[in-house]
């Protein structure tokens, strides 16, 4: 039996802006994640998992932030990418689990949003999908509200 696992993590600044996307959700806010694509660290953490455990390199590996094309691009294109690389190989996402590292915005008003979306994307149950958050009470950038942080975790099995 063919067994994988896979991490990811990533960090987008804050700042001034209507809203922002978590795991595809878009949050109204008077602040949004600033980066080449959409800026959504949880589907980005995502891609990087999945990608992780098929040992296929990351995000900037198939979506180079240099490349125009993807300004401004709806995350969840890459998390499709990547769901339909390990398909290509022959295997099943068995499982997801998210941890949003931030105090803004509570994240918890939008946890089932966000785990309905992803398990779209995913083709997986929403049992199967895991989101939830933590604080570093109030140390560092996230605890500054100058960031937010993902981390998240893929089960992947042969079939």
């Amino acid at each position: 039996m063919d067994i994988r696992f896979g991490n990811g993590f990533d960090v987008h600044r804050l700042i001034e802006g209507k809203a922002l996307i978590l795991g595809g959700v878009r949050i109204p806010a008077n602040r949004s994640l600033e980066g080449h694509s959409d800026a959504d660290v949880g589907l980005h953490s995502l891609t990087d998992a999945i990608l992780g455990a098929l040992a296929l390199g990351d995000i900037g590996t198939h979506f180079p932030p240099s490349n125009p094309h993807w300004k401004n691009a709806d995350s969840s294109i890459f998390l499709i990418h990547a769901r339909d690389l390990a398909q290509e190989k022959a295997y099943k996402i068995t499982n997801a689990d998210l941890t949003f590292i931030c105090e803004y915005p509570k994240i918890s008003k939008h946890r089932d949003l966000i785990r309905q979306n992803i398990s779209t994307l995913l083709n997986i149950d929403l049992d199967r999908v895991s989101v939830k958050a933590t604080t570093t009470e109030q140390l560092g950038f996230t605890g500054r509200e100058e960031g937010i942080a993902c981390l998240s975790t893929i089960g992947l099995i042969k079939l």
